[in-house]
């Protein structure tokens, strides 16, 4: 096992990076809560040209093929430049229809989301029920418990979120055009949410190490007593222990991505997600009240790490869920 990226997969995480900081991502995201999804989707158009959204979907669908480590890679990157929009989502939606493994509806729905024509947003048994960006996703997808995919008419009621740029609705109960049922329906479900965590691990790890390298900038040049508070042993420390969690998670990460067996993900998100919110507490704590600020964009990474640390497993089922796989099998 291979326990850091290859070169190929460095130089994809490093385009991806330099595009977005060239981006107006900041300006995207405040659009994007306002209810402005235009300057989003022209920055998804720009992420699809790199190849990202094939990358779950199968090559006979004009994707890349189901490649969780370098989605990871990219994923970590969008989080940290704070990408609005349902990446997740469509990414496991890619994956549900290419488990499902239905000819017709692969290309129906795959070639558009491989090359970022289309968007998707997704709620299935045992994740959120409020389903993100569903107003401004292509198409809407539910899996329900009796293993029934249904394609809703949109979003449904509002409800609000910590972070305004996740627009999170009520998906209409019953109705939509029935497109699969069935045992085969909940298998690939359970594999979508499992895409779904890892992911949504990966964001958090990159929404944690943009908080952590803002606030390491902000402990240079703010100075308390005539010397900046980057100098203070107390600082130091609270700084280290982020640096600690986040280098403590990425490793789980990467491991998830090379396995993703559900366990596995499990940890990597809890251990993400935890690292993400603690980073979280330290800018806050460290940039005092300027950081409650809506002004200064360090608030759009602030607002993320609390969603991303709950969505698509909280701490306590992804603690859960790794006892059950360290729990031997009875006999």
């Amino acid at each position: 096992m291979r326990f850091l990226p290859t070169d190929e997969q460095s130089d994809f995480a490093r385009t991806l990076r330099s595009l977005l900081g060239a981006a107006p991502v900041p300006a995207a995201v405040r659009a994007w809560a306002d209810g402005d999804a235009g300057p989003g989707r022209a920055l998804w158009s720009r992420l699809a040209r790199t190849g990202l959204f094939a990358l779950a979907v199968p090559e006979a669908y004009e994707g890349a093929g189901l490649l969780p480590p370098e989605l990871s890679l990219g994923f970590v990157e969008l989080g940290r430049a704070g990408v609005p929009g349902p990446v997740v989502e469509s990414a496991a939606v890619s994956v549900l229809l290419a488990e499902l493994a239905d000819e017709a509806l692969a290309k129906r729905f795959l070639p558009g989301l491989a090359q970022g024509e289309a968007s998707a947003t997704l709620t299935l048994p045992g994740g959120s029920p409020y389903a993100l960006d569903a107003e401004a996703a292509t198409h809407c997808f539910t899996v329900s418990r009796a293993g029934e995919l249904r394609l809703s008419g949109g979003a449904g009621e509002p409800v609000r979120s910590t972070d305004p740029a996740r627009r999170l609705s009520v998906p209409p109960a019953g109705g939509g055009e029935l497109l699969a049922a069935g045992p085969a329906v909940v298998r690939a479900a359970e594999a979508a949410g499992r895409w779904a965590r890892l992911l949504t691990a990966a964001q958090c790890l990159g929404v944690g190490e943009a908080l952590l390298a803002s606030t390491v900038e902000y402990a240079k040049q703010r100075t308390q007593f005539g010397a900046p508070i980057g100098a203070f042993q107390a600082v130091k420390h609270r700084l280290a222990d982020t640096l600690l969690d986040l280098e403590f998670a990425r490793p789980l990460v990467w491991a998830a991505a090379l396995s993703p067996r559900p366990g596995e993900v499990a940890a990597a998100k809890l251990a993400a997600g935890e690292a993400s919110y603690r980073a979280a507490m330290t800018a806050l704590q460290l940039h005092g009240a300027v950081g409650y600020t809506e002004e200064l964009d360090l608030s759009l990474w602030l607002r993320k790490a609390r969603p991303l640390r709950d969505a698509w497993g909280t701490p306590s089922a992804c603690r859960a869920e790794v006892l059950r796989s360290l729990t031997p099998p009875r006999r």
